[in-house]
């Protein structure tokens, strides 16, 4: 729940469920003329099928903004730890590049 005080803050709880976070390791990106939509999804080794574990939908305006403030934050990270390397590859790594499960 948010709430607004007198000297034009905004506070915004964090519930323990949701401060815990939810991991994804594939993100699927969609837009209409009037909203963007951030599927997070976890996907597992060897398992052909994965679930969107998070939607979140967003106005063009935000989702620019979102996208500046992930530019700042990642300038600011590899200014801190190292340029952040990017793999080359073709496609969902349904094996995370181990061998794929047997039963």
């Amino acid at each position: 729940m948010e709430e607004q005080n007198t000297d034009n803050q905004l506070n915004i709880e964090l519930s323990e469920e949701i401060a815990e976070g939810i991991y994804s390791n594939l993100a699927i990106i969609t837009h209409s003329n009037t909203e963007f939509v951030l599927d997070f999804i976890r996907v597992m080794p060897g398992v052909p099928k994965a679930r969107v574990k998070s939607r979140i939908i967003l106005t063009p305006e935000h989702a620019k903004r979102l996208l500046s403030a992930l530019e700042d934050n990642i300038q600011k990270f590899e200014e801190q730890n190292g340029r952040i390397k990017i793999q080359k590859d073709n496609g969902v790594p349904l094996t995370f590049g181990g061998p794929t499960a047997q039963a």
